[in-house]
Parts: structure tokens; sequence; C-alpha cells
């Protein structure tokens, strides 16, 4: 790998979905040399692909910035970008799909904004697509507003420019790559949606199965306790075990009136039953709600919930002002 530091890691991970692997690279490796950075460029293999590891070996005869990383399994796009960022230099990383999505000759447009943002994602438009894709992207980015406070718009576009810091703070797994602006969001981190034209070629020909909007689902979950609850999962837990407490305890209230005021028998009454379950149930999700609480506060000193920005050092200002005033 490269031994020297450079301005600029730019990280292909390639899974499943990618397009003709030589005209994706020509058009990334054209844009990049037209840009004045130093950069390295590091394709990950998610898994054995010998037809693409073929391709990129020949690549590395004209592309002499070109890295190959082959992991040993497929592991996910979260992981391969991790395996990429961990033999990285860069103090500015840069994640492209290996597939079209964005023009590539916008890419430089990411660079633009990294003195005044943490990080740098595109948003697609205008974008393509029927009626039926932009209400399911629409509903999507909308259920995250809704739970999360944070608008973003087009979290599935692969195209993210970031501080070499945000990685470093927050990790990710699984399917949570395309949450990473909410989670640099909420770190504290500085974040812009960049409109960026959708290439003409970007077009996924594949079918969403009811088995992938499940797991989005779960995901939207997810990033909604991992946002609002991670350090706090009393408040969670504690929530939902209080209403179901109460509507068990009320339950029981009813019932035992009817029996001590109406003669009402007790027995074979389902109304008792739900509310002994209610009751119980309600115990149990509060107590796995302290249990957490419990485990963060012995964790307590190495969970930081705050990132500092900058240290302002009094010295350093006066130094500043004189040079500034001669």
């Amino acid at each position: 790998m490269t031994a020297t530091s450079v301005q600029l890691s730019v990280i292909v991970p390639v899974g499943s979905r990618y397009d003709d692997v030589s005209s994706v690279l020509d058009a990334y490796q054209t844009v990049l040399d037209g840009l004045d950075v130093d950069y390295e460029l590091i394709y990950v293999l998610d898994g054995p692909q010998p037809d693409v590891l073929e391709i990129l070996r020949l690549e590395q005869t004209r592309h002499e910035r070109l890295e190959i990383l082959q992991l040993a399994r497929s592991f996910g796009e979260a992981t391969a970008i991790a395996a990429g960022f961990e033999v990285s230099s860069g103090a500015l990383i840069l994640t492209l799909p290996a597939y079209f999505q964005v023009d590539a000759s916008e890419l430089g447009r990411l660079l633009e904004d990294k003195d005044d943002y943490h990080m740098v994602v595109a948003h697609r438009w205008p974008r393509a697509g029927g009626s039926f894709e932009k209400i399911r992207r629409s509903v999507f980015h909308g259920m995250l507003r809704l739970i999360t406070g944070q608008s973003f718009r087009d979290l599935g576009c692969g195209v993210r420019l970031f501080d070499r810091a945000v990685l470093e703070e927050i990790s990710i797994y699984g399917d949570q790559l395309r949450f990473l602006p909410l989670l640099a969001q909420r770190n504290g981190f500085r974040v812009l949606e960049r409109d960026m034209r959708q290439s003409s070629r970007d077009e996924y020909r594949g079918r969403y199965g009811v088995r992938e909007y499940l797991r989005k689902g779960l995901d939207i979950l997810t990033v909604f306790f991992l946002i609002r609850f991670t350090k706090k999962p009393l408040r969670f837990f504690g929530m939902i075990g209080t209403v179901l407490f109460g509507l068990g305890a009320l339950g029981l209230i009813v019932v035992v009136v009817e029996r001590l005021l109406f003669g009402q028998a007790l027995a074979d009454r389902p109304a008792m039953l739900l509310s002994a379950l209610l009751l119980v149930l309600g115990v149990q999700i509060g107590a796995l709600g302290l249990l957490g609480e419990l485990i963060i506060f012995t964790h307590a000193r190495s969970l930081k919930e705050y990132r500092v920005e900058r240290i302002v050092n009094p010295a350093v200002v006066a130094s500043d002002a004189s040079a500034a005033e001669g």
C-alpha cells in the first residue's frame, strides 16, 4: 500500500452490483487527475471476484495510483469501506460506487465545500425514475425526517466526501453505511447535501422484494434508536414498559372493581389474563431498559457524547491579533 500520506483517499467498494469496471475506473481517474490534489485510489473487492480482479490487475499497468484490496468473503459494503479506510492514508476520504450514479465530471464540486463542512454527500438532481420510485424515495426519507428530525433526500447515493475523523469516531456496520450522514450530524459534524447531476447510465435493473422493504424498515428503527436512545436506553424501554404496565394495571383495576361491586366472576375472563400479561410485560421491558442503563453507567468513562470542534488558546488569539495589527 501507499507508504506516504496523501491528501485524498478514494475508496470504491465492489459488491454484487457493478458496471463495466474499465469504463467506471477511466471516468473516475480522468476527473481525479484533473483535480489539484494528491490522491490514492483503492478498490475493495467484497469477496472473491476473479473476473473483476483480473480486469483491475490489468488496469494497474495504466493506472499507477490504483490499489486493490480483496476480502476473504463477502462482508457487505460497510465492511468493505471500513477495510479500505484502514489501509488509506488521506486526510479526506471519498467513497464512490462501482457503478455510475453521479456524472463523474461533477466530482470536483465536492471539494468546494471541504473547508466549511466535515462531510459532503451527493444528491442526484434532477433525478430520473418513474412515479413509483419517486413515491418510494419520498416515503423512505419522509419517515427518516419524522423520526430523526434530519432532512436528507438521497441517502442511497454512494458518493460521499468526509474528513478522516468521521470514520474514526463513528463505527459503521451492516447496512448503516447509508445512514452515515445522519450519524455524523448527530455526533456534531457539519454535513452538507449538494445537488449533483445524475449519470445518464445510473439505472438499477433489479427489483426490490418484500424482504428488502422489511430490512429498510428495520434499518430505520435501528437508526431511530441509535440517534435518540443510544446513551439513554431506559427512556426508550422505560417509555414502552410504562405504557404497557399502565394499561395492564388499569385493566386489572376495572376487573377487580367489577368483581367487588357487581359480582362479576374472575374465572374465564380474557380481560384479566390480558391485563396481567401486559402488567408483567411492562415490568420486564422496563427492567431491560434499567439493565441497559447499568451497562452504560459502567462504561460511562469510555463513552464520549461530544466532540471538540477546536480549542482556542488565549496566547494564540493574542498573537494572531498582534499579527493582524502589524
